[in-house]
């Protein structure tokens, strides 16, 4: 008689997120993009807002795998400046496979047809123009690769290289730089850098939500000014919610 045998489930890269911290926590960044992408072949996006900082990881990806999916979230409310460069920035490095993301028009019909949602609601509007958006790209990914480091904001301070996004493996291989380390691979690079940040945008978001930072002020105090909002609800915190400022 045939004993009834449980056949053991394939591991899904966000079941082995303690290997990854215990192999990978401390790795170079492009060493960690070399190993998604080698561990998880065609399960592996990046999610670049193309915005102050994102030439450093950009130019990473564009060294390990140049036909990665580069996925920008274009709400149809990002500064020209910011399609713009990443028109430049995407030939510069030689990407092949950036695709825009953009929000469903029988969406913005029903909730936001005049484009104002954003003056009175404004994370209706980042879901109905990013975060659903992206929801729906990223089905055919189990790895997201994310530009996040703990320097940004308060809301950051303890983020990790591996994380668990729900069911999805989260990476964010410069986790741990600083502004400092950022401006100097760029020199070094020779990256071309945002227009906007010359004009005093650190931080670069949609143009609606985005002002300018004074000198001493947290770089993203300029995204969504004079409310708590401080992420739009594609990164939550651990209890599954829209990181606000305390």
């Amino acid at each position: 008689m045939l004993l009834d045998r449980q056949i053991p489930r394939a591991l899904r890269p966000v079941d082995e997120l303690e290997r990854l911290r215990t192999t990978y926590e401390g790795a170079w960044g492009p060493e960690v993009l070399q190993v998604i992408r080698d561990e998880y072949p065609g399960q592996v996006a990046l999610v670049s807002s193309f915005g102050a900082e994102a030439a450093v990881l950009l130019h990473m990806v564009a060294q390990v795998d140049p036909d990665l999916p580069v996925l920008l979230v274009d709400t149809l409310m990002l500064f020209q400046e910011t399609l713009d460069y990443q028109k430049t920035l995407s030939a510069h490095l030689g990407l092949r496979n950036v695709q825009h993301i953009r929000p469903n028009p029988v969406d913005l019909a029903r909730v936001d047809p005049n484009g104002t949602l954003h003056q009175r609601d404004q994370d209706s509007c980042c879901d109905v123009r990013k975060v659903l958006p992206l929801e729906r790209a990223l089905e055919p990914y189990s790895v997201l690769i994310s530009g996040r480091k703990r320097y940004q904001a308060a809301t950051r301070a303890k983020l990790e290289v591996f994380e668990a996004d729900g069911e999805r493996l989260k990476v964010n291989p410069l986790a741990g730089w600083s502004a400092s380390d950022l401006s100097t691979y760029m020199d070094v690079n020779e990256l071309p850098r945002h227009p906007l940040v010359a004009q005093g945008y650190p931080s670069i978001g949609c143009a609606p939500c985005t002002t300018k930072v004074a000198p001493g002020e947290d770089p993203r105090a300029g995204r969504w000014r004079g409310s708590d909002k401080v992420e739009c609800g594609i990164h939550f915190g651990a209890d599954g919610r829209i990181l606000r400022a305390s």
